[in-house]
């Protein structure tokens, strides 16, 4: 059979490089291995010697080699959902926003957590490429320079939603606008007189809480109140978090009369932490939480929160990973989209003192 008609062992047909030069046989020459042996990379089989699987893989990069997907497949279309860490209700509305895209595309999707990790382990990045799926979409994780290369060489694109941290050029991200909610979760309780303003946030690992706290300094060095440093914390986006770095901010003489809370979770454990020492919300403390959980509305006394549009952000996500499927390039490949102040019962002016 000629290198125009070759197959793959998965029965997808090779894309040439722009000068038509590559294929599976040209590519296997070069390497000194058999056939079957570039399929088996090329389709992330385990069973090839490490060393063997590098040559193979330098030799395709070199090429530029790509394999094209087989017009007609018996496989299921498959969308891997990547979490760094799954968690309640937050991770709820990602999948929810994801299998609502997928379902209009027949696809299915399988999930994954990567147990706090922000790159995927060897084993499972086999796995993947062993399923070969329309796409993948990564949540607060992320890809090192081999497992991006490998998934472009087969062709599977990739989407990040809300990254841990700066994504490299051209990758294809999906976020919201955290440095304007962080903005106007600030300047909400300074409108309402509050100047002791904390903020507990996530990870400074992670873009997106910094990007939080950014938007609060600028809400305070704007109004011409100074950034007290001992009220700006970081931890991470839980409940046992923001209850704990509320219970040493609310301990302090010069306590705050406001917080901003990098998650709802966290404004739930400034809650419990405001009430075991004895403080009312929001007489005593005002708290702003971050996300717009739906539980947010059913809690005592209801939260004031920033939305952010999980579920859209991950229909975006997802729509985007069909697009690069189908060989459409999006417009833009740097989404933000917009957050939301939704004032409810848990901020009031302060109280004097």
């Amino acid at each position: 059979m000629s290198s125009s008609t070759e197959r793959d062992a998965a029965g997808a047909v090779p894309e040439k490089t722009v000068k038509g030069a590559a294929s599976i046989s040209s590519i296997a020459a070069e390497a000194g291995v058999s056939i079957p042996t570039v399929s088996k990379v090329l389709n992330g089989r385990p069973d090839v010697a490490p060393d063997t699987r590098a040559r193979v893989e330098s030799i395709i990069e070199q090429h530029r080699y790509r394999r094209r997907r087989a017009r007609q497949s018996s496989r299921p279309a498959l969308i891997d959902l990547v979490f760094h860490e799954m968690h309640s209700a937050w991770s709820t509305e990602i999948i929810r926003g994801v299998e609502l895209a997928a379902a209009n595309e027949r696809a299915a999707v399988v999930l994954s957590e990567l147990g706090g990790e922000h790159r995927p382990r060897r084993e499972w990045f086999d796995d993947l490429l062993a399923r070969r799926p329309l796409g993948v979409i990564l949540v607060l994780a992320g890809l090192d320079d081999e497992q991006r290369r490998q998934l472009a060489t087969r062709n599977i694109p990739f989407v990040f939603v809300d990254t841990a941290g700066e994504p490299p050029p051209g990758v294809p991200t999906v976020g919201s606008a955290n440095w304007a909610g962080g903005l106007a979760a600030t300047r909400h309780l300074l409108g309402l007189g509050h100047r002791r303003i904390a903020v507990i946030s996530g990870p400074t690992t992670m873009l997106c809480s910094r990007a939080r706290v950014d938007g609060y300094r600028s809400a305070l060095e704007d109004a011409d109140v100074v950034v007290d440093q001992d009220f700006v914390r970081y931890g991470d986006f839980y409940v046992q978090g923001g209850y704990g770095h509320g219970m040493e901010l609310l301990s302090r003489p010069d306590r705050p009369t406001a917080i901003f809370a990098g998650s709802d979770f966290q404004a739930l454990g400034v809650m419990r932490a405001a009430r075991e020492l004895g403080l009312s919300v929001p007489d005593d403390l005002s708290i702003v939480g971050y996300d717009d959980l739906s539980v947010t509305e059913w809690i005592g006394p209801p939260l004031t929160t920033v939305r952010q549009p999980l579920r859209e952000m991950a229909t975006t996500a997802a729509h985007m990973v069909f697009s690069l499927a189908r060989g459409e390039r999006p417009p833009n490949e740097r989404i933000d989209l917009a957050t939301e102040l939704v004032v409810r019962e848990s901020t009031c002016p302060p109280r004097a003192r």
